[in-house]
């Protein structure tokens, strides 16, 4: 099953989303997939910034759409007391549990975690250890449900984030705005939201499997976010170098916004 003809929804990543794989191809090396350019240094080095001021910190921080990865909690782990995990696909919410208890065969993230405490100056043995105290629950969500925990009730957080996860869950603009009303009613007045994706991809591909995405734009995503009543801080955009050799993914951009929930 090389491709699917229609986009590609949950039950799809249910059944053909290969985590290991995934993982081994897009996290293995701090720069990410060889075809993409950098990319994953570009958002671990802005979740890096962006943490590292101490001005974003509180109680709890809740990932909305993990996957099977754990690199953008690294530079944050240390300004939040819990940490809540969360994806809709079983394997995901697995390798992230195998990771969090050591077991045998959990996929490497020492790269990764070596690379960011380098940027956060901070000792990689100690991040390490802290982030596995720290994740308290790996949730299972959909980001399609008005509340993406149903039927459980979580407390609103201070920060959240969602990473890769609404452009390839929504197949249109108005399910992405709904999907992002639901991350958002997660966060407490006066919280900080903080997304990394991707402009202007339309596809990916693990190994061989096709994935779909939904094309957005940088004012498309201003515009939700303005309308759930947010404020942009930054808007930070990483170009494809070059789209013509990248052969897993047409993106055109990938992006780390942070927005501040209006105080009510």
């Amino acid at each position: 099953m090389a491709e699917s003809s229609h986009f590609t929804e949950a039950e799809y990543y249910q059944k053909c989303f290969d985590s290991r794989a995934y993982m081994n191809n897009f996290y293995s090396r701090p720069e990410g997939h060889s075809d993409e350019n950098n990319y994953l240094s570009f958002v671990l080095g802005c979740l890096s910034r962006i943490f590292s001021t101490g001005e974003y910190k509180g109680r709890k921080l809740i990932e909305v759409g993990s996957g099977p990865t754990i690199h953008t909690v690294i530079s944050a782990c240390q300004h939040y007391h819990e940490l809540v995990l969360s994806d809709f696909v079983d394997g995901n919410r697995e390798e992230i549990k195998k990771w969090i208890n050591n077991e045998e065969g959990c996929f490497d993230w020492k790269p990764i975690i070596e690379y960011v405490c380098e940027l956060d100056g901070k000792s990689s043995s100690d991040v390490e250890v802290k982030l596995r105290q720290k994740i308290k629950q790996v949730l299972k969500c959909n980001v399609l449900l008005e509340n993406p925990f149903h039927p459980e009730s979580i407390e609103p957080a201070d920060c959240v984030i969602t990473s890769l996860c609404l452009e390839a869950a929504c197949k249109d603009m108005q399910l992405y705005t709904d999907a992002l009303c639901g991350v958002t009613k997660l966060l407490r007045p006066g919280g900080v939201l903080v997304m990394v994706g991707v402009l202007g991809e339309t596809f990916y591909r693990v190994d061989e499997i096709h994935f779909s995405c939904l094309r957005l734009s940088k004012e498309n995503i201003e515009d939700v976010v303005s309308k759930l009543g947010f404020t942009v801080q930054e808007f930070n955009i990483f170009s494809a170098q070059d789209q013509e050799t990248n052969k897993v993914s047409d993106f055109e951009a990938f992006f780390v916004l942070v927005a501040l929930k209006t105080k009510g």
